[in-house]
């Protein structure tokens, strides 16, 4: 270890960025992180892996993007795939659930535009849908 590097516990790491202690170990094991320094068998890790676990925690929340994607994208252009391929598939993903998230809201705009009280039974609309999924 270097003089004057400050070195955070897996514990510390945890309770600072809100990620169980299990979670990164988890990391380790997929290949995601690595602690910068082993220290009487405990984990130490450096501003470098603050940075790694920070990405990885925005690319989950706001890329959407699962652990083997990240793993793709952190491992970079390789001979099998290139981390560009994964994240084209990730928006293509993304771009079907919000056409699908986009019919759900139509839908769903209709039952409350439906002058019913109860649509299940008396909306015509309804019926009709019904009728039709059970005939396809």
């Amino acid at each position: 270890m270097h003089e004057g590097t400050k070195y955070l516990t897996i514990g510390e790491v945890a309770d600072r960025l809100g990620i169980s202690a299990p979670t990164l170990r988890y990391w380790e094991e997929r290949g995601l992180l690595r602690p910068a320094a082993r220290q009487s068998g405990r984990r130490l890790y450096g501003a470098t892996e603050l940075r790694r676990i920070a990405l990885i925690r925005i690319w989950q929340e706001s890329g959407m993007l699962s652990l083997d994607e990240i793993a793709t994208v952190l491992a970079g252009r390789t001979e099998t795939g290139h981390w560009r391929e994964t994240v084209h598939g990730r928006l293509a993903a993304i771009d079907e659930q919000i056409d699908r998230l986009g019919r759900a809201r139509v839908y769903l705009v209709h039952y409350l535009d439906c002058p019913r009280d109860r649509p299940a039974e008396e909306c015509p609309v309804v019926h009709r849908e019904v009728d039709a999924y059970l005939d396809a």
